[in-house]
């Protein structure tokens, strides 16, 4: 294994190397910090100018793109409450309030440490256990899916901010949008009342509707108030001060953001949630999550960015994506006429191993331009309201038209964003609609799945050990609460 991997930095040290390295990084950035940009929307853009290239430097670019758009995406969400991904959403959580608070550079740099140790724990596992963990994936059948599915769903009782009746509602509200569209196991349509909704409720748009145009709204409401005053020290000072009371929270992050990251289907934004989840239940100041806490910043980042490596390890290993990112990877490997899977290490070692030397070439790379580019960030606060509600708006609705090609993902948005800012006037947090959507489908699809193959009979999930064990899990949190409340006074 060592030879293997000096042979992936030696091909990595080369010109090609290194620019398909720093291209992929800034291309990241820039596709992570636009709200309705994915990283798969990002690398699926950038295949067709692969053909002629080095495959070696091909792969590391898209690899790459996928590693730094995960961070990209924070930017954003913490400065205008806007996820450039998915993800990015559980970010915004705590991140935009610091950011109200005038703490926009510690938020930035809190994230962008963040995520640099999660990336790093996770690329150390990848190479580690890559095959043994990719094998045990496939365990997973569509009983251990819906307890996955539950486990994350149960996390209302500690993601929302205020009663867990109001986060009752938004979980609610989320399942109910997943019903619209096409039935996953009869295909039979439902609550299809335009042929625009065959394929159900837009994610994406959904999301940067909930998330920016409401705060749009929320702008526009308050009037032109004066830009928040935001404490500008030196980066690497406020990183190094700033991240070490979290440290324990960052490791348990980043275990969690990698081993949900291998399960093909989860992904980054489940795996923040779990983590955030699991953060919030176990900090002494629980009470302050979703109101700027850093700890939610370090806990969601962390295990956001450790879930990419997480994603990669099936899919060299098996040649079954982790995420929407990796299959696109996965037709990146294929147009360099390469074949994802167990034989990939076996005909072409130089290849996974190249990856997992970009990663950690890349990694310090990222670090420094997410470091250089903080004082750029932070000025952008200080930016008058109007003129920051117009572009927020202009770049949700340009995202949302990107991500289909399709002006009904603008209305989609548009919809979500008059939805978001009345449920947030009425104080229920975006946090369990983003559950539901997320969740709903695969909770409910796996559910339905697994009754056909046990007979129609619910006692068939508890004789599956995973699946017992993370129904108990799940059964845990929903019940915590009760027992955690503080006698009356």
């Amino acid at each position: 294994m060592i030879e293997n991997i000096l042979n992936g930095f030696a091909l990595i040290f080369t010109m090609s190397g290194l620019i398909g390295i720093g291209t992929g990084i800034l291309v990241g950035y820039v596709v992570g910090a636009m709200p309705g940009l994915t990283s798969s929307i990002g690398m699926a853009l950038l295949i067709p100018f692969t053909f002629g290239m080095d495959p070696i430097a091909a792969i590391v670019m898209l690899v790459t793109i996928y590693m730094a758009s995960d961070y990209g995406g924070a930017i954003p969400a913490i400065l205008v409450n806007a996820p450039g991904q998915p993800a990015s959403a559980v970010t915004a959580f705590d991140g935009f309030a610091m950011t109200q608070r005038g703490e926009a550079g510690k938020a930035l740099n809190i994230s962008i440490m963040a995520s640099t140790v999660g990336a790093l724990i996770s690329i150390v596992f990848l190479v580690a256990t890559a095959q043994a963990m990719a094998s045990a994936a496939l365990a997973f059948g569509p009983a251990e899916y819906f307890a996955l599915a539950l486990l994350g769903l149960s996390l209302i009782a500690v993601l929302g901010t205020s009663s867990t009746l109001k986060s009752l509602v938004g979980l609610v509200f989320g399942l109910a949008i997943i019903t619209i569209g096409i039935d996953p196991i009869s295909g039979a349509t439902r609550f299809v009342f335009h042929f625009t909704l065959i394929d159900g409720i837009p994610f994406l748009p959904a999301l940067i509707g909930l998330f920016a145009l409401s705060e749009v709204f929320l702008m526009i409401e308050e009037g032109n108030r004066k830009p928040v005053q935001t404490r500008t020290k030196s980066a690497l000072d406020m990183s190094l001060r700033h991240i070490w009371p979290f440290r324990m929270t960052i490791l348990r992050s980043s275990v969690i953001g990698y081993f949900v990251g291998v399960i093909p289907g989860a992904g980054a934004t489940i795996a923040s949630l779990i983590s955030y989840g699991i953060s919030k239940r176990l900090s002494s100041t629980s009470e302050s999550y979703g109101k700027g806490n850093p700890e939610g910043v370090a806990a969601a980042e962390s295990a956001n960015n450790a879930s990419v490596s997480g994603a990669l390890a099936p899919l060299l290993s098996l040649g079954i994506p982790g995420s929407a990112s990796a299959a696109v990877l996965i037709g990146g490997l294929t147009i360099q006429g390469l074949q994802p899977g167990p034989m990939l290490f076996a005909n072409n070692p130089e290849v996974p191993y190249s990856i997992f030397a970009a990663l950690l070439v890349g990694l310090p790379v990222m670090v420094v331009i997410g470091f250089l580019g903080v004082p750029l960030w932070v000025r952008m606060t200080q930016v008058p309201r109007p003129i920051v509600a117009t572009l927020v708006t202009s770049i949700a609705m340009l995202g949302a038209y990107a991500s289909a090609n399709s002006s009904f993902e603008m209305l989609v948005t548009a919809v979500f964003g008059v939805i978001g800012y009345l449920l947030r006037k009425a104080d229920i947090h975006p946090a369990p609609i983003v559950l539901a959507l997320v969740l709903g489908e695969m909770m409910e699809a796996n559910l339905r799945r697994a009754l056909i193959t046990g007979n129609e009979s619910i006692t068939y999930l508890l004789t599956k050990p995973i699946t017992a064990v993370l129904l108990l899990m799940a059964a845990i949190i929903l019940l915590s609460p009760f027992f955690s409340r503080k006698p009356a006074t």
